[in-house]
């Protein structure tokens, strides 16, 4: 069981104040799945991600990795916006490898094949903050696969970019899926769901409505939250 599901949510709740925004989430996160959490604004999304990562503590149920507790260590998320340090693209992905006492070399060893990874080890000795948005986020995604983690989650990382920079952060994000990592991805982009997500998980008003393979959501959901939420963003 461990082995087959490396995340597992048991009736997690968040309800700080008093004001529910998830209520009795329980979830299976199958170990090298790529499952995208999908919903209307206001939905839960983004706290369900925080909440998987560690980011926040439930306010009841428990997370839990296979048998344990979650360790930081087996996991990466990557943000909207990245925050790219004031030194080179391969320092930047390197450095959270020498943080985690990784020798130089190999770090830099890492790093390299992490930015092979999303096609930007040719820019590998330039300033990060010179890069373009779409650039930043591929450093930012090599900086998360340079860590090998177990599980890597994606809160909306082509948000802000053009459609030729989101289609190469889809890249990068299919080769790691691809490479054996479980991903976990909030989105607003349902063509980017449809492209990468082999699981939908449909949250609405705090609460799960469908958890499905993501042919079989797109084809047909059962909820209607979900029948009308997929009619209201497909044009």
């Amino acid at each position: 069981m461990t082995g087959m599901f490396p995340l597992q949510l048991d009736g997690v709740g968040f309800a700080p104040d008093g004001n529910v925004i998830l209520e009795e989430i329980d979830l299976n996160i199958a170990a090298g799945s790529c499952t995208v959490i999908l919903g209307p604004n206001g939905a839960g999304k983004s706290v369900l991600m925080r909440i998987m990562h560690g980011l926040l503590a439930p306010s009841s149920g428990n997370v839990r990795w296979g048998a344990m507790d979650v360790r930081p260590k087996s996991q990466a998320m990557l943000f909207q916006r990245p925050v790219m340090l004031r030194r080179s693209v391969l320092s930047n992905v390197a450095y959270g490898l020498q943080v985690q006492g990784l020798p130089r070399h190999e770090a830099r060893r890492r790093a390299l094949t992490a930015l092979d990874t999303v096609n930007l080890q040719h820019l590998a000795d330039r300033p990060a903050r010179v890069l373009s948005g779409g650039e930043q986020q591929r450093v930012a995604l090599a900086r998360a696969a340079a860590l090998q983690p177990k599980i890597l989650f994606l809160d909306e990382p082509t948000a802000s970019l053009d459609p030729g920079a989101a289609r190469a952060i889809e890249a990068g994000i299919a080769a790691l899926h691809t490479a054996g990592t479980t991903i976990v991805m909030v989105t607003h982009h349902l063509g980017q769901a449809r492209r990468l997500a082999q699981n939908i998980i449909f949250l609405a008003a705090g609460r799960i409505q469908e958890c499905t393979p993501a042919h079989d959501f797109f084809r047909q959901p059962h909820s209607q939250a979900a029948v009308d939420f997929l009619k209201e963003e497909l044009p």
